[in-house]
């Protein structure tokens, strides 16, 4: 018993730094967060806001008060922006947005203590459906994978005991075209 008492105090004295440690970089470790928020969609001439939903993974390191990480994430919407009358002489043409994956990193300054402000910068792929619809017959033109870049900035929030919210803006610019607008909400957890 006195063995297990001894092993017990020696873990929480070894732990007791790491702990402090971590209330003094809040933002260092990896993390997992789900977002939500307003997607908007141009193309062709044509634009439309929907709703997008994805996960985000990342790492991040705390040095003092600057903070750079990693991340990648996955997202989707049904979001589709169309033009056209929907007739012979004038085919309603339809951009549909589908799943975007995202990989980049971020630098940010932490301000009092257990706020993170934040910008961003990536490689971005979004699938995209292009239809043709002339009131008879729907034809759907080209499928493609649509390579682009996303910048934005956000700030992040500790809660403590690792949880955190964020909010965020980011564009993203794609081939053929196609911008991507979205502001969103996230709550995650850090190991």
């Amino acid at each position: 018993m006195r063995k297990l008492v001894l092993a017990s105090l020696l873990a929480i004295a070894f732990a007791t730094p790491a702990m402090a440690q971590d209330a003094d970089a809040p933002f260092t470790g990896p993390r997992v967060e789900g977002v939500v928020g307003w997607d908007r969609v141009q193309g062709g001439g044509s634009k439309s806001d929907d709703v997008m939903y994805g996960i985000n993974a990342g790492y991040d390191a705390q040095m003092g008060g600057a903070v750079i990480g990693a991340e990648v994430e996955y997202s989707d919407s049904s979001n589709r922006a169309c033009a056209g009358a929907r007739t012979v002489a004038d085919p309603r043409l339809c951009l549909k947005a589908g799943r975007d994956l995202y990989a980049g990193a971020r630098v940010g300054t932490v301000v009092g203590g257990r706020t993170l402000l934040y910008a961003k910068a990536g490689y971005t792929n979004a699938d995209a459906k292009f239809t043709s619809d002339n009131g008879t017959t729907e034809t759907t033109l080209a499928k493609s994978h649509l390579d682009g870049v996303r910048v934005g900035a956000g700030v992040e929030q500790s809660l403590g005991n690792r949880v955190y919210l964020k909010g965020e803006y980011r564009y993203s610019n794609y081939e053929q075209g196609v911008e991507r607008h979205q502001a969103l909400a996230g709550v995650g957890v850090r190991f």
